[in-house]
């Protein structure tokens, strides 16, 4: 079920269901977009937060969906207030706390690409993007959490 996109006002919490297929990531950027716009986020800081998501919902379409051969839905829902923009993005997907997996550290990522293990540097990009990243196993739910603190006048 796709939902269109309104336009985010501060204090609005806002919702997007979308089915987890990775042609629901055009629809989720837009609705990102959509946040950092709203939140008045510089270009350089809502790229990051864009790509948080993006690695993420990635993620959860194809390793939490397809090669598991399940279906389910993404919801993402956005709250904006004076200090902060947080996205919450869930999923029915099997259990996965990025947080508790190994992230490539500063050695890893110093190595030429050949030698880089695989796996872990999109979930690195995804917590490193944001101000915070929080996860919570909520029912049959994933619950991934970024913050990113607003720009102050």
């Amino acid at each position: 079920m796709m939902q269109t996109t309104q336009p985010i006002e501060s204090s609005d919490m806002q919702f997007l269901t979308v089915p987890g297929v990775l042609d629901s990531l055009d629809e989720i950027a837009k609705f990102v977009i959509a946040a950092t716009q709203a939140a008045g986020l510089d270009k350089k800081a809502a790229y990051r937060f864009r790509l948080a998501v993006d690695e993420i919902a990635t993620n959860i379409i194809v390793h939490g969906y397809e090669e598991t051969a399940n279906e389910g839905d993404v919801t993402l829902q956005v709250e904006l207030n004076e200090h902060t923009l947080t996205l919450i993005l869930e999923d029915t997907a099997i259990s996965y706390n990025p947080n508790q997996h190994d992230l490539p550290d500063q050695e890893d990522l110093n190595e030429p690409l050949e030698k880089r293990k695989i796996g872990g540097l999109g979930v690195y990009l995804a917590i490193q993007g944001v101000d915070k990243f929080m996860y919570e196993r909520v029912g049959n739910r994933n619950r991934n959490i970024f913050v990113v603190n607003r720009p102050t006048d």
